[in-house]
């Protein structure tokens, strides 16, 4: 739709309802979630996202170069640089914000290829992580994330914004730690557990079968269900003063690792 009235004001209802999707329990509410810029508006909407308002700042981004794609069927908001600047979270979002409905993510959503590799985070705590995680997940290509026992939320914006919108290209699923060994088992997925206390280094292990890399917090690793319901507990060797590193670099270790053996295919 083509655009209306420059807003000015962060009173207008509107913007006061797209920064009310700041707080975790309005998101929850309204069932809506805010995504910025616009090749990740873009690939929300390949992925099957349903964008409703869409906000941009004409000096940073003119109507005509927002694209047809992103336009088509929404409703356009033009907004002043002051206004758009207390709506955008980061920094460099190229001047245009979207509202997009929550999709419910669970296993049997799932598609899994022939000789599936899937990530696995228990109780991930910060956005931050999850985000980067993300990015691994779709740098590597693996058939799913799967966040089990969640302590943040797939929408939450610094989740969108760390994972540069790789929250939209890689299929992702919410469920409990056993609901999630329940439907590895059911695959036939084997599981690998990283794990501190493992004795076997993660680089000697074979991952060429279907396979379930599983990782903790970095405060408190993994639970005992998942060590205990492994095929494999295994271990980054670490040669400094520390026993452990930041759990989406871990996670990028192990799963290059996997795909190296697997060719990248």
């Amino acid at each position: 739709m083509k655009p209306g009235t420059v807003l000015t004001s962060t009173q207008n209802p509107k913007i006061k309802s797209l920064l009310a999707l700041d707080k975790p329990r309005e998101r929850r509410k309204q069932q809506l979630f805010i995504i910025e810029g616009k090749r990740e508006i873009q690939w929300a909407i390949e992925a099957g996202y349903k964008i409703g308002n869409l906000f941009y700042c004409e000096e940073i981004i003119p109507y005509e170069e927002l694209g047809h794609d992103l336009i088509k069927d929404k409703l356009t908001i033009p907004v002043s640089k002051e206004v758009f600047d207390k709506i955008a979270i980061r920094e460099n979002s190229g001047g245009v914000i979207a509202v997009a409905e929550m999709k419910t993510h669970t296993l049997p959503q799932i598609r899994l290829s022939k000789n599936p590799l899937v990530l696995i985070l228990e109780s991930v705590e910060k956005p931050g992580n999850l985000g980067a995680l993300l990015r691994t997940a779709d740098a590597a290509g693996v058939d799913a994330v799967i966040i089990c026992d969640p302590q943040t939320d797939f929408y939450n914006p610094n989740v969108i914004r760390s994972s540069v919108g790789c929250v939209f290209t890689t299929p992702i699923a919410s469920a409990t730690s056993e609901e999630t060994i329940a439907w590895l088992n059911q695959n036939e997925i084997r599981i690998y557990c990283t794990y501190l206390h493992a004795s076997k280094p993660y680089h000697e292990t074979d991952y060429t079968l279907p396979a379930a890399i599983v990782m903790g917090t970095e405060a408190t690793g993994l639970s005992d269900l998942w060590v205990k319901n492994a095929n494999t507990n295994i271990i980054i060797p670490m040669q400094g003063k520390i026993d452990s590193m930041n759990v989406s670099t871990a996670a990028a270790v192990v799963v290059f690792e996997a795909k190296r053996q697997r060719g990248f295919r």
